[in-house]
């Protein structure tokens, strides 16, 4: 599978800049952020991507867009990729609001609340990110999908840091060394 970061964030922008919080709620893409998600998928093109997974997060739905359009694929939301609940962006927005805004994207399977209420442990982050592994093995289209997701998530999957708007070729049969979240973001 491809593992693809989201673009840059406003929330990315301005703790970059000052290591500080903003306060931004289920942030949008910034100018570069838009930029980064069509380069993606102008890159990923020919990647022979079948199937299109993405975060509830606005930051991934925006990122899963242009690849989406490009290969004319449904986005498949799954609460499982989402990122590490634990500063402000991580808080997400209302299916309901997201289905308004998606009206092409499937949203029913979520809760109206789907984000956890408490930072979440290393130890939830990883269950889940072992959790979607499973799914995916079982999966004979795991090769071909594109996951679009976040740092925490795709650090605790396969152990790689990856920044705004990257990739990597990722099979979830392969062993990985434990993710560092010690330093998070």
């Amino acid at each position: 599978m491809i593992l693809l970061r989201h673009g840059q964030s406003e929330f990315n922008l301005h703790f970059s800049a000052t290591k500080r919080d903003p306060g931004i709620t289920d942030p949008r893409l910034t100018a570069l952020g838009q930029v980064q998600a069509e380069a993606a998928a102008e890159a990923l093109r020919g990647a022979g991507i079948t199937r299109i997974v993405a975060s509830p997060y606005t930051r991934a739905l925006q990122t899963a867009s242009p690849t989406a359009r490009a290969l004319r694929l449904p986005v498949l939301v799954h609460p499982d990729v989402r990122e590490r609940f634990h500063f402000s962006c991580d808080i997400g927005t209302h299916r309901q609001t997201l289905a308004a805004a998606w009206p092409e994207h499937d949203f029913a399977h979520l809760d109206e609340v789907w984000w956890p209420s408490d930072t979440e442990t290393v130890a939830s982050v990883t269950e889940r990110a072992e959790r979607f592994r499973a799914e995916m093995l079982a999966d004979p289209q795991w090769a071909t999908t594109l996951v679009v997701s976040h740092w925490a998530f795709i650090l605790t999957l396969s152990g790689h840091s990856l920044e705004n708007g990257t990739w990597i070729r990722f099979d979830p049969s392969g062993l990985r060394g434990p993710a560092d979240l010690s330093h998070y973001r």
